[in-house]
């Protein structure tokens, strides 16, 4: 297929958006309300499965590695099946798609909450992954044929605050499903959720196709970017255990970057390719999915750390580290209905630019905090991180979706969902090497002017590995002081790194600013686009 006979096709074949919907079915806001419910479902799991983790450690008698498998299993399958899985969804229909998804995610929850071993908690993980892949491409495909071009970014906006608030919500909820039901509860709560938006769905959804909307699969296509996904996802999850200099770590990232050539190169050759790479000549669809990748870097990546100062450094409870979380969530879910109005009324630019400002000073104010800092300080820097956050969610999302062809609405969504899990894991490995490399550096120096017991070289790795998420090294009975000495090291040496991770989060985001500035409304992204062969 060629870019013109595409472009010709979106001339002749109106949005089926542009129809006003009659009764329940295919309800533009119904539709939103009914895709929200398993959307927030995908991404409560993001970080509710965190607060269990201990909980299912002992319990199930798991190693370290295997609790990090609960975790990292799910997001691998998640990363490397979204963009298929929103193929999938324009050539099957966006409704089969997310139905699939969501019976497949409750029933995988289900059956981690059945399970009496880890090898099964983690294999269910893993299939959850995958049917939240089908899930959450196929959500926006819907948004995108539901809704027409001047409210899909309002849309968007509800869509990005569902997922911000349960992501955010995810240890609070956690927190208090662990500590006063069980660790299988946290399991077994999407069940009941998902048959809700399956029963939504039924009822509410339209299938809306594109007329011309694929008819064959791109299978060596599909093997070659799963292959690539994984192998960057895989390479990024385990270089802090390899090290960044390690020959296998950089073996992956290799493999992962002649994949994506081949990839590119077949897809130039194939009649139906699985992404068209006519897609990224749309300078604001591309600039979209940067932004979106650098936003997770900044985000997830700072996140990972604020969790561990809570705990670890001020010894709070989940619970309670959730609820000191809170007005990043608020300002989340007040200030994406405000970037969808504004957004609509100014396009995309000016709030996503001043999203990334936003942001870039939040995480430089929290660069600043201290062992010590009040609640009420760091209240203000995450409800400004909240601030900044929203309208860079709502705002991106709208430009890679709204920019793509109709008929491509799912691999938009797909590519969306997919820039956000490579930014998160970027975000946490590279900063978790910044963390890393600041602690080597001063954590000897800073044992040392404390005047401290002097640790032989295995002594000092463990305790920098302590040190790397905020726990102070303490030996059983040592004396108080003793205690009260290596706590203090610890913690100063942790606020060290931190600190310089949330300054290179904030050099980050201030390079997503400028990216701000390439981006477009997707209006007229029917006619515009020309997504054949390069």
């Amino acid at each position: 297929m060629t870019s013109q006979t595409t472009v010709d096709k979106a001339d002749k074949a109106p949005e089926p958006a542009s129809a006003p919907a009659k009764g329940l079915r295919g309800h533009p806001w119904l539709t939103l309300f009914s895709v929200a419910i398993g959307v927030m479902m995908v991404a409560l799991d993001g970080t509710i499965v965190a607060i269990a983790n201990p909980a299912i450690q002992k319990d199930l008698n798991a190693t370290f590695a295997d609790v990090q498998w609960i975790t990292n299993g799910y997001f691998l399958a998640l990363a490397v099946a979204l963009i298929t899985a929103g193929k999938l969804g324009d050539r099957f229909g966006h409704r089969q798609t997310y139905l699939i998804g969501v019976v497949g995610f409750a029933a995988a929850s289900g059956a981690i909450g059945l399970s009496s071993s880890i090898s099964l908690v983690v294999g269910f993980r893993v299939l959850q992954g995958l049917f939240g892949a089908l899930l959450m491409p196929a959500a926006l495909g819907l948004l995108r044929a539901s809704f027409p071009a001047e409210k899909l970014n309002m849309a968007i906006a509800i869509w990005g605050m569902v997922i911000g608030a349960s992501t955010a919500g995810g240890p609070i909820l956690g927190g208090l499903l662990v500590e006063h039901v069980s660790w299988q509860s946290v399991f077994f709560i999407n069940v009941p959720v998902g048959v809700l938006a399956l029963v939504l769905g039924l009822f509410i959804l339209k299938d809306i196709r594109a007329e011309n909307a694929p008819r064959s699969f791109d299978i060596p296509g599909i093997a070659l970017l799963s292959a690539a996904m994984f192998c960057l996802v895989w390479a990024l999850i385990k270089a802090p255990e390899w090290g960044w200099g390690d020959g296998m770590t950089w073996t992956f990232i290799g493999a992962s970057v002649l994949s994506f050539v081949v990839f590119a190169s077949w897809e130039t050759k194939v009649k139906e390719p699985l992404i068209p790479l006519g897609l990224f000549r749309s300078v604001a669809l591309s600039a979209g999915v940067v932004l979106m990748v650098l936003m997770a870097i900044a985000f997830m990546g700072g996140l990972f750390f604020v969790t561990f100062y809570l705990q670890n450094v001020h010894g709070m409870s989940p619970v309670d580290s959730g609820l000191h979380l809170l007005p990043l969530t608020g300002m989340m879910i007040v200030g994406s209905p405000l970037a969808g109005a504004m957004i609509s009324k100014l396009g995309p630019r000016i709030p996503l630019a001043v999203g990334m400002l936003l942001t870039a000073i939040a995480m430089y104010g929290m660069s600043l905090l201290e062992a010590g800092t009040g609640s009420g300080v760091m209240s203000i820097w995450f409800a400004l991180l909240g601030l900044g956050l929203a309208p860079v969610m709502v705002g991106a999302t709208e430009v890679i979706v709204g920019n793509a062809p109709m008929e491509l609405s799912g691999v938009a969504g797909g590519l969306q969902q997919a820039a956000m899990q490579i930014g998160g894991s970027l975000g946490t490995a590279v900063l978790g090497a910044v963390m890393a490399s600041r602690v080597d550096s001063e954590l000897p120096g800073n044992w040392a002017d404390a005047k401290l017991p002097p640790l032989s070289p295995t002594q000092l790795d463990q305790a920098a590995e302590a040190v790397q998420v905020g726990v102070a090294p303490v030996p059983p009975k040592a004396p108080p002081s003793i205690a009260e000495q290596i706590t203090s090291v610890a913690h100063d040496t942790f606020m060290s790194g931190m600190g310089m991770a949330c300054l290179v989060a904030t050099g980050v985001a201030v390079v997503a600013v400028f990216i701000a500035f390439l981006t477009k409304r997707g209006e007229n992204a029917e006619a515009a686009a020309g997504v054949g062969h390069i």
